[in-house]
């Protein structure tokens, strides 16, 4: 009986040798590819494991626009010792001025009132005693008929207004120039990024990344005009010329390199 036992183990001894081999072998592996990756790890400190080779280029559209539409500001001050007086004159005057307005063809939902106020005047050098009371009123105007701006304009000096300025000139709808410059961006950066890369010999892939800078410039501002009085009958009106603009767009796309 004991030599059936002993057989038994002595049959059994291989196998868990096979076994160790196999466990050995796997903890081999195991520490081999640990080392792998952690040689992997420094080898790629400071950069992306997915760094990929790229073209970056930068591509300029520029679209000349000439403005459609214009705004400007006109109002009044007025004085008086009697604040109701002094509202009354200036409420008079800017609603004459709104007739007119509405008369030159600008339309009710072109006027927007952007300030009014109600001030107290005080001459400090004898305490504070009261002089008089401001009334301020501006209007917003805008202007979709350009031709009619030196009419416009021409009203400050009918009405005495005294608060007269920051005439700009813009596009209604920039949003369809600056596509069209983008676009125009966006094709001279291919045509350069594939020239570089037929000079590298080497192919585009697809766009990585890409973004964009609209550089355009303000189109015309013009100084304040008609303060400090009426215009007699030898001031004309004034000839505003409302010029053009260059709308620029400014892009950079990153290609993949095949």
């Amino acid at each position: 009986m004991m030599k059936g036992v002993a057989d038994c183990c002595a049959n059994r001894r291989p196998w868990k040798l096979i076994l160790f081999a196999v466990l050995v072998v796997f903890i081999s592996l195991y520490l081999i590819l640990i080392s792998r990756n952690a040689w992997r790890q420094y080898d790629y400190i400071g950069r992306s494991v997915d760094v990929r080779d790229t073209i970056s280029m930068t591509g300029e559209g520029t679209v000349v626009a000439i403005p459609d539409i214009a705004t400007v500001s006109m109002g009044l001050e007025t004085r008086n010792v009697d604040v109701g007086k002094a509202q009354n004159e200036n409420n008079d005057k800017i609603n004459r001025l709104v007739d007119e307005l509405k008369g030159l063809g600008v339309a009710k939902e072109d006027l927007k009132t952007s300030n009014y106020n109600v001030y107290p005047n005080y001459d400090w050098a004898v305490g504070q005693k009261l002089i008089d009371y401001s009334i301020s009123q501006t209007l917003k105007i805008k202007i979709r008929d350009l031709t009619k701006i030196s009419d416009i304009l021409a009203l400050a000096g009918k009405y005495n207004l005294n608060q007269v300025g920051s005439l700009q000139f813009a596009v209604d709808d920039d949003e369809a120039i600056k596509e069209e410059a983008r676009l125009k961006a966006f094709e001279q950066a291919k045509s350069k990024a594939k020239a570089l890369a037929d000079a590298a010999g080497v192919k585009l892939g697809k766009v990585i990344s890409f973004y964009e800078t609209n550089n355009s410039i303000p189109y015309y501002e013009s100084a304040q005009y008609g303060l400090g009085g009426a215009m007699d009958s030898a001031l004309k009106a004034p000839d505003i010329q409302a010029g053009s603009q260059d709308v620029v767009v400014n892009v950079t796309i990153e290609y993949e390199i095949l």
